[in-house]
């Protein structure tokens, strides 16, 4: 009997060699698989954004050597070129509010009025809406700045012929140039969030809404206290996708109004490209690379507090 525990341990070996056998045996060919992906992600993501926040501390600059100097690209941030940074994150705040708030409810709009129809009518007008998402961002940006030209642009034209309007600056005028952006945005249809709104809402069990129906609810309540509460995960996911978006806007800035206007047009990007590119001051475009992010953290940790759902169906 004394040899029995032995012959077991001889038999089926419980060190970590054997573990680690073990292990690799039942789940190497998983790692194998993704292993090229992790190491393309660590050479050409995870390192050069270390890189930056060590080169956030560091005055790096094409000319000058690195030297560590702490926390003050950060504070430099906020205040060289008379606090443009300051405002840049304040237009982008204004511009993220407002196109979120709008792809939002046209997607949930969109949504809801798509799921009536049949299979047919349905596919047509996803692949319809869907489209500006599979079209590149430059091409829709310069399509808007020709449609946004104040001399022979097809907005002014429109309104000129209608109302009878004198030619507007649309990117040019200082007080109006962010809103056109925004409009372009607002007006180039949220084509993920009617997709998803959309299988969200379909897979919605259609007992909800009869006993909602036979309570007195009328179409409006079902869709109101049924279909968005059902629908919070989405919605949650969608409203942090756009953000992320919003925050990070700049091909359209620059295509549109590639001088930019003022300080109107600046945006947090706009500010990052003109220091680490145009400048060549790394230092501070790494800070406020980083400020970024930090905003966009606190902005998401917000939304999934607010938004988090556990209802199942």
């Amino acid at each position: 009997m004394s040899d029995l525990p032995v012959a077991r341990s001889a038999v089926h070996p419980v060190g970590p060699t054997a573990k680690v056998k073990r292990f690799l045996k039942e789940h190497g060919w998983s790692y194998a698989f993704i292993i090229p992906s992790m190491i393309t992600f660590i050479i050409f993501t995870l390192i050069p954004v270390l890189w930056a926040l060590v080169i956030s501390f560091q005055e790096s600059d094409i000319v000058t050597s690195s030297k560590w100097i702490g926390f003050k690209n950060y504070v430099n941030a906020f205040t060289t070129d008379n606090g443009v940074f300051v405002q840049s994150i304040i237009n982008t705040l204004y511009y993220t509010i407002l196109t979120v708030v709008a792809n939002i409810f046209i997607a949930l709009v969109l949504a809801a009025l798509i799921q009536g129809r049949n299979k047919y009518a349905k596919t047509v007008f996803l692949a319809a809406f869907y489209l500006p998402a599979v079209t590149s961002a430059v091409i829709i940006a310069i399509t808007w700045k020709w449609i946004y030209n104040s001399e022979y642009g097809f907005l002014n034209y429109l309104l000129g012929v209608l109302f009878h309007i004198q030619p507007i600056r649309w990117l040019s005028d200082p007080n109006i140039v962010l809103n056109s952006i925004v409009l372009s945005t607002i007006l180039t249809v949220p084509a993920t969030g009617v997709v998803l709104f959309n299988a969200a809402m379909g897979s919605i069990p259609p007992d909800y809404y009869e006993a909602a129906r036979l309570d007195g609810a009328g179409p409006i309540q079902c869709w109101w206290h049924v279909t968005l509460p059902l629908i919070r995960s989405t919605t949650l996911y969608l409203v942090v996708l756009y953000t992320i978006a919003s925050f990070e806007v700049f091909e359209k800035v620059f295509i549109m109004v590639p001088s930019g206007v003022g300080n109107s047009t600046q945006v947090i990007v706009t500010q990052i490209y003109e220091n680490g590119f145009q400048q060549f001051r790394y230092g501070i475009a790494s800070a406020q690379a980083f400020i970024l992010f930090l905003m966009i953290a606190v902005v998401a940790v917000v939304q999934f507090r607010l938004l988090k759902s556990d209802v199942e169906y």
